[in-house]
């Protein structure tokens, strides 16, 4: 009551009202920022860290655990309609000090030190396409050898570290590259080449092929086909569909244009997090898909690990086929 009393006549004068509003003011603002940071804290305690590692509430290991799909379902999970993919996340890299900017710097040394290590592949067992006027669907290459495949798409972000890491780690790799992604640096992608990958087709403009007529499938498939071949050198045998979208005549098309196959995917990496379609590792003949990302460096060493993990050899998918 008496603080109440007091406020009153604070109120009362003239000369005291402005002071007595800027207080309150003050008071009001510090409780508003003060459940703020509450709540953040009590929100990024119980959720995902980018990593795709849920931190919990509490002490103990860091569990890894399927992030929420961004974008498509087909490019994210792999499979239309399919629950939840299982997930697993590389090992942390050592934390770095922030760089001028504020942020995070990679240490080129620390990047290399994570690559393991793997026996020689096998020599190559050539699988049996099956006959037709469309080129086969593949998503994991019918082997029993010990090997899987990395593969890479798009082209739009050019991250340098990539062209070291691929140098190396001394494995082959498929580029599934889109020509319109490509066209601001394509020497950028010859580097990678001279580093041990090979180019492969995926469209001029990264559209989606299903449903789109004829003709509209063999601009975007035979004409990628064609400038990258005019590109690089050498035209390409391999397709992927963007999305991992494809109907009947998506193959056929692609079978004209020259191409021997069209290939989906049983593994998908972002984030440095594998995502598994089944079970929870690596398959012998699995394709893993990745994309050219600002987190390129931490999903090529996620994909390398899960492939180390599962007793297995990165091998090149272009080796497999006849």
């Amino acid at each position: 009551m008496r603080y109440l009393a007091v406020v009153r006549h604070l109120w009362s004068s003239h000369r005291l009202r402005p002071r007595l509003v800027a207080a309150l003011v003050a008071s009001l603002l510090i409780v508003l920022i003060g459940n703020a940071g509450a709540t953040d804290g009590s929100r990024d305690s119980r959720w995902i860290n980018a990593r795709g590692v849920s931190t919990g509430t509490g002490g103990g290991q860091p569990v890894p655990v399927p992030l929420p799909s961004s974008g498509r379902s087909a490019a994210s999970s792999g499979r239309p309609g399919a629950g939840p993919p299982r997930a697993w996340a590389a090992p942390a890299a050592p934390s770095t000090p922030p760089s001028p900017t504020g942020t995070p710097s990679a240490s080129p040394s620390g990047l290399l030190a994570r690559i393991p290590t793997f026996p020689p592949a096998p020599p190559a067992e050539k699988i049996t396409l099956p006959p037709g006027p469309a080129a086969a669907w593949i998503s994991r290459v019918p082997t029993s050898q010990k090997v899987a495949f990395i593969t890479i798409d798009d082209g739009w972000t050019k991250q340098p570290d990539a062209i070291g890491l691929l140098q190396a780690a001394h494995v082959p790799v498929t580029l599934f590259l889109t020509t319109n992604a490509i066209r601001s640096d394509p020497g950028y992608f010859k580097q990678l080449e001279a580093a041990g990958a090979v180019i492969e087709a995926h469209t001029i403009t990264h559209a989606d092929l299903k449903g789109m007529s004829p003709s509209f499938q063999r601009h975007e498939i035979c004409g990628s086909a064609d400038q990258l071949g005019a590109i690089y050198g050498r035209r390409p045998v391999l397709f992927r569909p963007p999305f991992g979208d494809k109907d009947n005549t998506t193959l056929q098309v692609t079978h004209e244009c020259g191409m021997k196959a069209a290939f989906f995917w049983k593994e998908t990496v972002d984030k440095g997090v594998v995502r598994f379609q089944e079970g929870n590792a690596v398959q012998p003949g699995d394709i893993l898909l990745m994309h050219f990302r600002p987190a390129f460096a931490e999903d090529f060493l996620a994909a390398l690990q899960a492939i180390h993990d599962a007793g297995l050899t990165p091998a090149l998918l272009e080796d497999y086929i006849p």
